[in-house]
């Protein structure tokens, strides 16, 4: 985490023949379109020039995770998970835009907190065995408890 005193991480970006600079804490999502990709912030967005993949390089070090081959979410705005059948999972960010957590990318849900809560059943793939799964069940909850992915 940053310290209080220092300022956010920005970023830079050519938009029609002028550089602005972005604060990456006001950028809630970053998604592919074609060659380029578009910076999501709350009121605005800005089409640059650039490929998801070395966005994402650049950005997941800085509290970005890939949830869809086309998508990145700031992890700050991240509300809600839930688990859907298809063992995809829907994602909820601050404002109530959702997207849906591709089965490839689950396991950067990881990084969305410090430690998991009673969560030992959420984040499992249907196809484990069961066996797992009733040891985890039958188990007293610890806390700090970290998901298996």
């Amino acid at each position: 985490m940053q310290a209080r005193n220092q300022p956010s991480p920005r970023v830079a970006i050519k938009v029609k023949g002028k550089i602005l600079f972005i604060n990456l804490r006001d950028v809630v999502s970053v998604q592919a379109e074609g060659d380029y990709v578009s910076l999501q912030r709350s009121g605005n967005s800005y089409l640059v020039r650039e490929l998801i993949s070395a966005v994402a390089e650049q950005l997941e070090p800085q509290g970005f995770i890939r949830i869809h081959r086309s998508i990145l979410v700031n992890t700050s705005f991240v509300e809600e998970i839930r688990p859907y059948p298809t063992g995809e999972y829907g994602l909820r960010l601050t404002g109530g835009k959702e997207y849906t957590v591709t089965r490839t990318y689950k396991k950067n849900l990881k990084s969305l907190a410090e430690f998991w809560i009673g969560a030992g059943g959420f984040f499992h793939d249907g196809q484990r065995s069961s066996q797992r799964e009733q040891a985890t069940n039958s188990s007293v909850p610890r806390p700090g408890f970290a998901p298996s992915w």
